[in-house]
């Protein structure tokens, strides 16, 4: 016994392609016998692998709270574990026994591996010791990723996450639709943040450049920890890109002298640079959004006043919706355009989430 452990130096491995609850368990039962856990996380530099960098972070994550694990990465050279040879298996069992560097006492196994497995031919100075499986398996989790759900931990639910975009002009019925949706699939929803930020002047007339700033950086630092927590999708009202209409739209009505004439005598010029360096950040996280599937909202639902407006957006609504598209058109995203009445709009929607789902 090794401080009320069984064994002092023990290790687990596995590809983790998905990682899932039985492997979990596995862990958790392996880390409660030793007094010091290597977890050895195998991967290929291969599409069909869930990358190296994603995996170390499942792991850690699940047993940063144990703190006797630590983890050591061994490259797979070959696709198919059936290739291997005993020279290959033997020479992996040396990088890891170079890396752990100390006795190794136990290898632990889940009973999907028997004696003749390279886990306990490779390691005879250690115990080999087999926990019971369960029917969880990698293997039908990737065949069926939505199907298996249940059987993943929620930090590894994360990396498989669909995400559905919903745009369009002011009125069109994005809020409506994102919770509607969000209800239906029982999962999480980013509300819009600019709503909330464009208020802090009273209007949005005499929004600083600075809170464009913060609705940018909000908005997809929530879309980050929302996609954490989603269930199988997460539904998103608006991004950066509607917000970089609206920086241009309210530019455009202040050079206009639409909006109050004392706007340019109040500081607007010395925030010239700020505004511009919005437009940039928003081109920026552009760059790095992705989406599964993007609904276009066209403006042929009822106008509602709803706060504060554009009654200049109000009296072209068809112009400015076409702006909106061009924006990400220009920008190489792709959308299914949704039109009708409300029920009409949520039926299409959610024929296309389903199949969106159902083709994963």
């Amino acid at each position: 016994m090794t401080n009320g452990k069984k064994y002092g130096t023990g290790m687990y491995g596995g590809c983790f392609n998905p990682l899932h609850l039985g492997h979990l368990e596995c862990i958790i039962r392996a880390a409660g016998l030793c007094r010091e856990l290597f977890i050895v996380i195998s991967w290929r530099n291969h599409e069909s692998d869930v990358p190296l960098r994603v995996k170390i972070r499942w792991v850690h994550s699940l047993t940063r709270h144990l703190g006797n694990v630590k983890i050591i990465p061994l490259e797979d050279r070959l696709t198919r574990k059936e290739d291997y040879t005993e020279d290959l298996w033997l020479e992996d069992a040396r990088k890891i026994r170079k890396q752990i560097g100390k006795p190794l006492d136990a290898v632990f196994c889940g009973s999907d591996y028997d004696e003749t497995s390279f886990w306990n031919t490779c390691y005879e100075e250690a115990d080999f010791v087999v926990f019971p499986r369960n029917r969880y398996n990698s293997t039908a989790i990737r065949s069926d990723v939505f199907g298996h759900w249940d059987w993943m931990p929620q930090a590894v639910r994360a990396w498989y996450v669909k995400k559905v975009l919903i745009i369009g002009g002011e009125s069109s019925g994005k809020s409506t639709l994102t919770i509607n949706l969000a209800h239906y699939y029982r999962t999480v929803y980013l509300e819009e943040v600019g709503r909330e930020l464009s208020e802090l002047s009273g209007t949005d007339v005499w929004m600083l450049p600075e809170d464009f700033t913060r609705i940018l950086l909000e908005h997809k630092n929530r879309e980050l920890l929302l996609a954490e927590q989603a269930n199988k999708v997460l539904f998103i009202d608006t991004d950066c890109l509607i917000t970089r209409f609206f920086m241009d739209f309210l530019g455009d009505e202040e050079r206009s002298g639409d909006i109050a004439g004392a706007a340019s005598g109040a500081g607007g010029t010395e925030t010239a640079g700020t505004a511009a360096g919005n437009r940039l950040l928003a081109d920026a996280i552009a760059v790095l959004n992705s989406y599964d599937l993007i609904l276009f909202l066209e403006p042929d639902v009822e106008w509602v006043q709803d706060g504060d407006r554009s009654e200049v957006i109000a009296a072209d609504r068809r112009k400015y919706s076409d702006m909106i598209k061009e924006l990400y058109s220009a920008r190489g995203f792709n959308f299914e355009v949704i039109s009708g009445d409300y029920n009409s709009r949520f039926d299409r929607a959610v024929s296309l989430v389903s199949r969106m789902l159902a083709s994963c």
